[in-house]
């Protein structure tokens, strides 16, 4: 909003016509929102809690140590997120406003989840049944209006979503208009090929399935990471870091046509809204700093996972979260090797056997007497080395 009120004079206030200035702006504010009212929230919850969030007992000492830290944290980063945005973002773009419904919804389902942990004082909160069957709804909504954005640059334009034509074309009408080429006419429902230029492999409309999955297995993966103090939020934030770059640059065509990589009109917005979790995130990282003084829960993991994912799905680079987000891969292979193993050898032998220590990956090296803090930080240094990784792959091609 201040953005689009400011940006009308031509004078001074021209830069904030520059996405980069919006997007270190949006950085800027979500911080201070977040940490300003970071005590006052965090009282708030504490308050409405009582015993805080229930500790699943680890037989790990410094996980018992917790009990009584309040949760729900999340709520700092939201707060934070979606004042950046609506003052520094171009709330006329769909992308913006897509990638918001996909996170806070997200974000809600995580909180009922932690709701019913702290009001029921158990480790159980929504079935896991449920939290899938809803995410991949929401998933898929999203994925779908994406995909009729991304028809609206191809020389097919929707023809792809046969019966839901009509329906294609209102939404293809609200995309940023270019008057750049159109894409290739697999573009809308395709799939980039890593290392390889403007080459889109044609899904059609299993295009909308795919990225559900993208989506739902993002939001799963950081979930899975959010378990020691600070330990996903910085992995968090340099993927989100990498992405802002990656839509910047496919969301200009300049950029894009000079690194070979599909140009996705209003992609580039996205800087914004990535830049204010960056912000939002650091705020809440002021208080989840070993030792923690709330807990993000499931009201934070999630949607910070949605988001990431359908960002990858609107910026079409989805193979490199693979890589950007490999700390979060990690750590849910880790779950899925151990349960899958488990039920094997139990199948076979009668007696389940464990790949590792424990699960999550993390869990595993406090297994090994790792103090708490030493594993956060060799996770935080794997994360940023995942994140250059995935950077480098927009030259290789």
């Amino acid at each position: 909003m201040l953005y689009e009120w400011l940006a009308a004079d031509s004078g001074i206030f021209n830069v904030l016509n520059y996405i980069t200035f919006r997007s270190g702006a949006a950085v800027v504010t979500a911080f201070l929102v977040t940490v300003m009212f970071g005590d006052a929230m965090i009282n708030f919850l504490r308050a409405r809690q009582g015993k805080g969030q229930p500790i699943r007992d680890l037989s790990l000492e410094a996980q018992l140590s917790k009990q009584g830290t309040p949760t729900m944290g999340g709520f700092l980063i939201w707060f934070g997120l979606v004042i950046g945005v609506l003052l520094w973002g171009n709330l006329k773009n769909p992308y913006i406003w897509v990638t918001l419904f996909v996170t806070l919804s997200y974000a809600f389902l995580g909180f009922l989840d932690d709701f019913a942990k702290v009001s029921k004082q158990t480790d159980a909160g929504v079935s896991a049944k449920l939290r899938l069957l809803v995410g991949f709804g929401i998933a898929a909504l999203a994925c779908a209006f994406i995909m009729g954005l991304h028809g609206a640059h191809t020389p097919a334009g929707h023809a792809e979503w046969g019966p839901l034509n009509d329906l294609a074309k209102t939404i293809a009408s609200l995309a940023p208009k270019t008057s750049v080429e159109p894409a290739d006419p697999a573009f809308a429902g395709g799939v980039a090929v890593p290392f390889v230029n403007d080459y889109f492999f044609p899904l059609g409309a299993f295009f909308i399935l795919f990225g559900m999955i993208v989506v739902v297995g993002s939001a799963n993966a950081v979930n899975f990471t959010d378990g020691l103090d600070g330990l996903a939020i910085v992995p968090m934030s340099f993927a989100a870091a990498s992405y802002a770059l990656i839509a910047y640059l496919t969301g200009n065509f300049v950029f894009a046509d000079y690194l070979g990589i599909q140009f996705t009109p209003g992609t580039g917005e996205l800087a914004v809204l990535l830049g204010a979790m960056i912000g939002a995130g650091m705020g809440f990282l002021w208080y989840n700093a070993y030792p923690a003084k709330v807990f993000m829960g499931d009201t934070g993991s999630l949607g910070l996972g949605g988001m990431l994912g359908v960002v990858a799905v609107a910026a079409k680079h989805e193979f490199a979260l693979v890589i950007i987000g490999g700390l979060f891969v990690l750590e849910a292979l880790s779950v899925m090797m151990q349960v899958g193993w488990f039920k094997i050898t139990r199948k076979l032998t009668g007696e389940g056997k464990r790949i590792f220590l424990m699960a999550p990956l993390h869990h595993h090296f406090q297994k090994r007497n790792w103090p708490e803090t030493r594993v956060v930080a060799r996770f935080w240094i794997l994360s940023v080395l995942f994140a250059l990784a995935g950077l480098a792959t927009l030259k290789l091609r």
